[in-house]
């Protein structure tokens, strides 16, 4: 018998006023400035720390840690369309303690990322370690 993958789902409104609620709770008004590609890059950003997380605590690894992103939308081959065609993603952790093998700690918190999963144009990872 084949095991069955577990599903995550997830749901947003966005409401007249631009009001945003994720799963029918946590209001969040953004401003204008807040482009539906600044918000996939925020994504990106907290989906590749939730994943380091997830694996950290496997290792019983701590951490702090911020990051950015950032990414080219333009016209893409074969179809003309415009996408994201270039992303980076920088990331700085303070690890406590270091983790046996950090390369592959971090390599799992990208492979396991949904979001970054996604992205047709796979996101270019740079790691800065504090410390």
């Amino acid at each position: 018998m084949a095991v069955r993958a577990k599903q995550f789902r997830y749901a947003v409104a966005l409401e007249r006023g631009g009001i945003v609620t994720a799963d029918g709770a946590s209001p969040l008004e953004l401003d204008e400035a807040w482009t539906p590609e600044h918000l996939v890059l925020a994504g990106l950003v907290r989906c590749t720390l939730q994943s380091l997380r997830f694996h950290a605590d496997r290792e019983g690894v701590d951490f702090v840690a911020s990051g950015s992103a950032s990414a080219l939308v333009t016209k893409r081959e074969p179809n003309d369309r415009y996408a994201f065609v270039a992303i980076e993603v920088d990331l700085e952790v303070e690890l406590d303690p270091q983790p046996s093998d950090r390369d592959a700690l971090f390599a799992s918190a990208e492979r396991d990322c949904f979001v970054g999963a996604s992205l047709t144009a796979k996101p270019q990872y740079t790691w800065r370690v504090i410390g």
